[in-house]
């Protein structure tokens, strides 16, 4: 069955060579259709928690029809815009965890020049580690979150806490949905030849490498395929 064909299988997963001996994991998530606000309720962490929610929503709206800032933006809109690139990279970061938290059952499709073993493998030491990483991320932001809590004895609103508290919370969901890949999803693994064009494609030229990205994306049907692979071989190079 090619790869990028809708299966029977829950969530579709990639296995995408990013180096030598270097692999990523991917996926892409349908859009959600905007939600309504969240009600108030009382509490410091149920303010967190509504402001972790504003946040992905107003994010997600500018991934899909944000427009660049005007010249004579303020600095109040430039310092937002630039909140809101970061909250979208986290989204982005970590929007495969995030997902598998809600999932029973996924599909991995990997390159066609590695063995299923090889490729299931490497996808439990991939979700090992992301687990084990977000659980001492979450330990550390844990104690930050409440070392920022004395900063409430100042007037205006607790910034840092609600930025220790927006981590708080990616953290436990990503290691949260590590943990469920782990454990409790059923993987069930697909060959896609298109994957192992991109190995191919990480020594060529910028400009080859552009067109040969797009048409795996393009064969795929992977929207935002291109973005993340140029992104996460500059960062592993």
């Amino acid at each position: 069955m090619a790869a990028g064909v809708n299966v029977d299988a829950g969530m579709e997963v990639y296995l995408v060579p990013v180096g030598d001996e270097r692999y990523e994991l991917y996926c892409e998530v349908p859009d959600e259709p905007d939600t309504p606000p969240v009600p108030d309720a009382p509490g410091f962490i149920a303010r967190v928690r509504r402001r972790f929610a504003e946040l992905l929503a107003e994010a997600e709206r500018a991934r899909r029809h944000g427009a660049p800032l005007p010249q004579d933006a303020g600095w109040v809109a430039r310092t937002n815009a630039r909140v809101m690139r970061w909250v979208a990279e986290s989204i982005a970061e970590q929007r495969l965890l995030w997902h598998l938290r809600r999932q029973t059952d996924a599909c991995l499709f990997y390159p066609d020049d590695l063995t299923e073993p090889d490729a299931t493998g490497r996808l439990r030491v991939q979700l090992g580690r992301d687990r084990d990483r977000h659980r001492r991320w979450l330990a550390i932001d844990s104690v930050a979150f409440v070392l920022s809590g004395l900063l409430m004895l100042l007037p205006g609103p607790n910034v840092l806490a609600y930025f220790f508290g927006f981590r708080l919370v990616g953290h436990y969901l990503s290691m949260m949905g590590a943990r469920r890949g782990l454990h409790t999803v059923r993987w069930r693994s697909e060959q896609s030849a298109p994957l192992s064009e991109l190995r191919r494609a990480i020594g060529l030229d910028d400009e080859q490498r552009a067109i040969r990205v797009m048409d795996v994306a393009l064969r795929l049907r992977l929207e935002h395929l291109a973005t993340f692979f140029e992104r996460t071989v500059a960062t592993t190079s």
